[in-house]
């Protein structure tokens, strides 16, 4: 059977929270490490399908793994790859697998990788990626749903980016890291993700600067300068603004911990300014609390630093509720207001024009069956359900477990009235409450 969250909405979250490992950070690492012999171990790996599906892309190369989820470590040893083709039907099921491509032309020289397909969020198009790696020289066809790249050799260029797309940055660090000179990449793009992946490839004894700014040069250096390493991901600042939004949307008042405070700045700003009470209590350590109405807020989703687009649909749950009308512009992908119907069926008060919404507070949501559509949209219904009156239910949950480890589990441990289940039917009775800190849910 299906399974659905049955969630029962009320109850102000209060406890301890502690962040996993950045999903879009561990995804690229896990990718690049195959650019080095020997066995290479990252920590810090969240229990996630994506975190799976990749590690299925690595071993179908040829790579040994071993992923330990009770340390939270995955070791990567490809000294002998067996194959340089990534297929459909892993790539397919996530778009981040195609970051192998960049790894695979630097090491190999050769990649044959399936195109990604759709998203549900919008339209995510390679075409900067495939640019990025002809200007390195690359020769490139695209037949039969697959790319096909090869080259004798990959030699550094200047490459100017459209936009400061992620993935397309992410790809050209990757192929440019064994090739012969220097490659500038222009308006890349600054994610902490991004850094995180420099930083690991400079570990990996790469020659990478500038990540973190809108110029990145990469040294290429040979292959016997890179060598296996163990290394650290950074926490995931989306889950940190989920559990944030969480417990300002129930009125509760919780702990957040291994968070990187800087990562979030932005949106912590915005939070301050609608009424919620945020205070830094140690480098890593946030306490986050809400007790009044939230006041309504304006503001347009860009690339880091500004607003991130992962975060806009916790927002509007906020907003939904607010005294005032908000308006939220986005400007990165032309489909990510997928959960305004699911809003608007909780009671919530939203117009939507093109990339714009328009909310106006109600005083109040109200459960009701919802279903998510994304990764994002998904987690936000959650915490909607959270904060409104009576029972919800939510299902495809697929698209939460890409992003979120254990989510229920955290959420039950902060008092929240959620549970997986497979039944049809739930009544409010059957809830079992938010357990003591001591106890866990697998």
């Amino acid at each position: 059977m299906t399974q659905k969250f049955y969630i029962k909405g009320g109850t102000p979250l209060k406890g301890e929270v502690e962040i996993g490992g950045a999903k879009n950070s561990v995804l690229k690492l896990m990718a690049a490490a195959i650019l080095a012999k020997g066995a290479t171990k990252i920590y810090n790996v969240p229990d996630l399908t994506d975190v799976e599906i990749m590690l299925n892309v690595i071993a179908d190369l040829g790579a040994k793994t071993v992923y330990d989820k009770r340390e939270k470590s995955i070791v990567i040893d490809a000294t002998d790859l067996t194959s340089i083709t990534a297929k459909y039907e892993l790539v397919s099921k996530m778009r981040a697998s195609f970051i192998i491509l960049g790894a695979l032309m630097s090491r190999c020289k050769e990649a044959i990788v399936a195109l990604p397909g759709g998203c549900a969020i919008g339209e995510r198009r390679v075409d900067f990626h495939i640019k990025g790696l002809e200007a390195l020289g690359a020769k490139i066809k695209i037949e039969n749903g697959y790319v096909h790249a090869k080259a004798n050799k990959l030699t550094g260029a200047d490459i100017c980016l459209d936009i400061p797309s992620v993935g397309a940055t992410e790809n050209i660090m990757l192929a440019a890291i064994l090739a012969n000179g220097a490659t500038r990449i222009q308006n890349a793009a600054q994610e902490p993700e991004i850094v995180d992946l420099a930083n690991f490839l400079n570990t990996l004894g790469a020659d990478v600067s500038g990540a973190g700014t809108s110029e990145i040069v990469i040294n290429g250096v040979k292959p016997e300068q890179l060598h296996a390493i163990e290394y650290t991901t950074i926490p995931d600042r989306i889950e940190a603004g989920t559990y944030m939004s969480a417990f300002i949307a129930t009125r509760g008042k919780g702990i957040i911990k291994n968070v990187f405070p800087a990562h979030l700045t932005f949106f912590t700003d915005k939070l301050l300014k609608m009424g919620a009470n945020i205070k830094l209590l140690e480098p890593n350590v946030l306490e986050v609390s809400c007790k009044n109405r939230l006041n309504s807020i304006n503001f347009v989703t860009q690339p880091y630093p500004g607003f991130p687009t992962d975060l806009q649909s916790m927002a509007m749950t906020l907003l939904s509720t607010a005294n005032g009308v908000g308006i939220i512009t986005e400007s990165l992908y032309e489909n990510r207001f997928m959960q305004v119907p699911e809003l608007r069926r909780m009671g919530a008060d939203i117009h939507q024009d093109r990339n714009h919404a328009i909310i106006k507070g109600v005083k109040k949501l109200t459960g009701a069956g919802l279903v998510a559509s994304d990764l994002r949209a998904g987690a936000s219904l959650v915490v909607a359900a959270l904060m409104a009156d009576g029972v919800s239910e939510i299902e495809n949950l697929h698209h939460i477990d890409r992003g979120y480890e254990k989510f229920e589990s955290k959420l039950r441990l902060l008092g929240g009235k959620i549970e997986r289940r497979d039944d049809a039917i739930v009544s409010p009775q059957n809830f079992t409450e938010g357990k003591q800190k001591n106890e866990s849910y697998i």
